[in-house]
């Protein structure tokens, strides 16, 4: 019986990430026409991460690919496999890393993430878009009939180098009105009157008023209290 084959790792560093979804198993849903989380036994079910490169990131991994597909290739393998990068407009180029949530109905190891300092995160961290990270994973060379030709790259871990915070989508538009961030008017810059404080102001010119009925000015201070609420 012949030996089972080494698993040949990779590890690429400092790429964009783009789209993960490792925190729980995904599969397509085509009537939503997007990945919904499932369960590891449905049927499409993986954790998946595209990623960004610069040209130098992607002609190394291309090279190393190209390594593990010769070393691993049988005779009757085609010699050569066509470059799966996506070359985009501004340069980069976006490549993906899988992992099935199942092999042959057992369940995989869920992709681990380690922030920068290798301690590991939650287990339901939401690794986001725009997050620089370092992937690591094996090379799984393929020649298989209907698919063609390739090598996969079958995720194993994430290193979150540079965390973006998780924004939610408001299904709003801008519009006039309140801000966050807007000058409190109840709240004077020079000076700053407790409740309290304001309370007693207005009671106790009362007490004195009870005390002498002929006293009808009015207090300039309780005219401005007054017009400040008014405002």
């Amino acid at each position: 019986m012949a030996d089972k084959p080494k698993a040949i790792p990779f590890m690429i560093n400092q790429v964009e990430a783009l789209y993960p979804r490792i925190d729980k198993p995904y599969r397509f849903d085509n009537k939503e026409n997007r990945s919904v989380p499932c369960d590891v036994d449905d049927d499409g079910a993986k954790y998946e991460i595209n990623f960004n490169m610069t040209s130098d990131q992607a002609k190394k991994l291309f090279s190393q690919m190209k390594a593990a597909y010769l070393e691993r290739a049988g005779s009757n393998w085609p010699e050569k496999f066509d470059n799966p990068f996506k070359k985009k407009e501004d340069g980069l180029y976006e490549h993906k890393s899988i992992l099935k949530a199942a092999y042959n109905g057992q369940p995989t190891r869920k992709p681990v993430q380690y922030d920068a300092s290798n301690n590991k995160l939650p287990d339901d961290f939401l690794l986001t878009t725009g997050s620089t990270v370092n992937i690591a994973g094996v090379f799984v060379p393929y020649n298989t009939k209907g698919i063609g030709t390739g090598v996969s790259l079958r995720l194993n871990a994430v290193q979150v180098t540079n965390y973006v915070p998780y924004l939610a989508s408001s299904p709003f538009e801008s519009t006039d009105g309140f801000e966050v961030g807007e000058a409190n008017p109840f709240q004077s810059e020079e000076t700053e009157v407790s409740r309290e404080e304001v309370i007693e102001e207005i009671v106790e010119p009362k007490k004195v008023a009870k005390k002498s009925a002929s006293v009808k000015a009015k207090d300039p201070e309780i005219d401005a209290i007054v017009d400040d609420w008014d405002d």
